[in-house]
């Protein structure tokens, strides 16, 4: 089964934010509201002078795959690659693989669904505590703040972690879309991977060899425009629990996507046709530290939707997860405890987002 909390969770009410934005409200329910030193500072954010937005990134998985492994731009594609995971977390990914026509198809079928009445989407409802269904997740406590943000969310690999009852009936060709487009995804996840281990030195099956049947989700979000995008996050700071998060962002739809740099909140330009990728908690546990994951946040547009479909790619339940052994030294101690991988997956959706601290169970802090 998915992870389920094992303890009452009592969320209060929560308005749905489609529902909210129709009624054109002149003011932000309070539950919405951030508290100061956590709100986006857009005029900032949006007119950043340290990053050139082009330095985000971007590898060309074309010239890895049909390479050769001595050819030039095999390796120059291969230090993009490693240098994006060390010293960014996060790339776009462009010549992919995965058909443009099942991507715009994708989106088409979440668009869709997220255009249907209210009580059709609530027939899918995300239980309070879990991360499967129509609603939000992560939320745990009556008082705690909102995400200006609807949810659907799917276990989909392998399929025990399904919950057959949360799979739409409309629109019509919602399941067959999924199940097509989330098989493309994982093989894009499986080659990433395999060049990630190249990227690092090791053997290129060691992360496929290691996970045994990888779990896959997919989440899509849907960000309605927000009258005052200065006051809301459309998610919460956190970084990912996942060894591969891929990200699709809708056409035309608002820069939402944030990630932080040094400090800085740095907005992800979306490329046309490209897809966003970024390192999850796993990788930096399996790397030592080396390859890390990065906080990120969504935040709102004032006049602009925004949808993005996320899938999560990570290890079986089953696997222990420690730092791979030919990433510690006596230069680069041990910095993360052994785990299994199911535990961590429980601790990480029973707690609200919340930056990186659902990683702090597994450092080493005596080094």
């Amino acid at each position: 089964m998915a992870p389920v909390p094992s303890f009452p969770v009592k969320v209060g009410h929560i308005d749905d934010v489609q529902e909210l934005k129709k009624t054109k409200p002149s003011s932000i329910p309070e539950r919405f509201v951030r508290d100061m030193i956590e709100r986006p500072k857009l005029a900032t954010v949006t007119t950043l002078s340290s990053y050139n937005l082009n330095n985000i990134p971007v590898v060309d998985l074309s010239k890895i795959l049909k390479g050769n492994k001595n050819s030039q731009d095999f390796q120059y594609e291969i230090l993009k690659l490693s240098s994006s995971c060390e010293e960014w977390g996060f790339f776009q990914v462009i010549n992919h693989g995965v058909d443009l026509d099942l991507l715009e198809k994708m989106e088409k079928i979440a668009m869709e669904f997220f255009m249907l009445p209210l009580e059709e989407k609530q027939k899918y409802p995300m239980a309070p505590g879990t991360v499967q269904g129509y609603g939000q997740a992560f939320v745990f406590s009556e008082d705690q703040k909102l995400d200006w943000c609807n949810m659907f969310a799917l276990g989909v690999e392998p399929h025990f972690i399904r919950n057959p009852k949360l799979w739409p009936t409309k629109p019509a060709d919602f399941s067959e879309t999924v199940e097509i487009y989330s098989r493309e995804i994982r093989k894009l996840c499986k080659n990433l991977l395999k060049y990630i281990a190249v990227s690092l030195g090791l053997n290129e099956d060691i992360f496929e060899e290691m996970f045994g049947v990888a779990v896959q989700a997919l989440r899509m979000n849907y960000y309605p425009a927000c009258p005052r995008p200065d006051l809301v996050l459309g998610l919460s700071p956190h970084s990912d629990g996942s060894a591969l998060t891929v990200l699709q962002q809708g056409k035309g739809s608002s820069v939402g996507l944030q990630i932080l740099k040094d400090n800085v909140w740095v907005p992800i330009q979306p490329i046309p046709n490209a897809l966003v990728i970024n390192i999850g908690d796993t990788i930096e546990v399996l790397t030592n530290g080396r390859y890390k994951s990065v906080e990120h946040r969504a935040v709102t547009h004032q006049e602009k939707d925004r949808l993005s479909i996320v899938t999560f790619y990570a290890p079986s339940y089953e696997i222990e997860l420690g730092p791979l052994q030919e990433l510690v030294d006596e230069n680069n101690p041990c910095k993360y405890k052994r785990y299994n991988h199911g535990e961590y997956s429980m601790h990480y959706v029973t707690n609200k987002l919340q930056g990186k601290k659902t990683l702090d169970f597994a450092k080493i802090y005596n080094n």
